[in-house]
């Protein structure tokens, strides 16, 4: 049975779906906490609702991201964690915390990495003129918003879509992505080769969905 700690910083809808998922699917895993950075976090209170043990670790209260990581990692540590998941947690990690967790901390990201890094990256899509816009779960890595990629999924840029019809539209995705994801690392299935994810026995580890449509998968 492996552990699972969750860290959010707000409303915490992929932790929700990966707690669904979870108990749905009969994971040989529990989600032993749900952490958040900020005590009004509102997904603290759907996992309290499903029987989760929460903590918050509030950085305001830290006079640096060294002190505060330290901290988060003490409560993590804590539960004794497989797997760190971040999901939509949102700080920046120092990279004595990353390093701490090395290979056993998944992130997702709302585009299609290597291209843009960092916020708004549904408005830095549409700037850029895309045709298709996606997430992408990855490692997490000392550097920002980088590591060897577990999946990623891919969504159509319409006309007329603002950032948040396109956000609106990669987040289903996520939520589809994220908890399949995290059940290979709960399974065993996945390994790391330098920047590379093998996943064993292979399965597709791309979405292509178009809710216009059919949702569609390739290897």
């Amino acid at each position: 049975m492996k552990n699972l700690v969750i860290l959010i910083s707000g409303r915490g809808s992929n932790m929700e779906a990966i707690v669904r998922a979870c108990a749905h699917e009969a994971w040989g895993a529990r989600i032993a906490a749900v952490i958040a950075n900020r005590p009004d976090a509102a997904g603290l209170a759907f996992a309290a609702s499903n029987g989760i043990a929460t903590a918050v670790v509030d950085h305001r209260q830290f006079p640096d991201r060294a002190s505060f990581d330290a901290a988060l990692a003490q409560v993590i540590d804590g539960h004794a964690p497989d797997l760190v998941v971040l999901a939509g947690f949102m700080r920046v990690l120092t990279e004595s915390f990353v390093d701490h967790y090395s290979g056993r901390m998944v992130n997702i990201h709302p585009s299609l990495l290597p291209m843009f890094p960092g916020l708004k990256t549904h408005q830095q899509a549409l700037d850029a003129g895309c045709r298709v816009h996606g997430a992408t779960v990855h490692f997490v890595t000392p550097t920002l918003d980088h590591g060897p990629i577990v999946a990623q999924s891919v969504v159509p840029v319409r006309a007329g879509d603002d950032a948040a019809a396109l956000a609106a539209r990669v987040l289903k995705t996520e939520h589809m992505m994220y908890p399949r994801a995290v059940r290979w690392f709960v399974e065993g299935r996945l390994a790391l080769d330098g920047e590379r994810v093998t996943l064993t026995p292979a399965e597709p580890q791309w979405l292509f969905f178009d809710d216009s449509q059919a949702a569609g998968e390739g290897a």
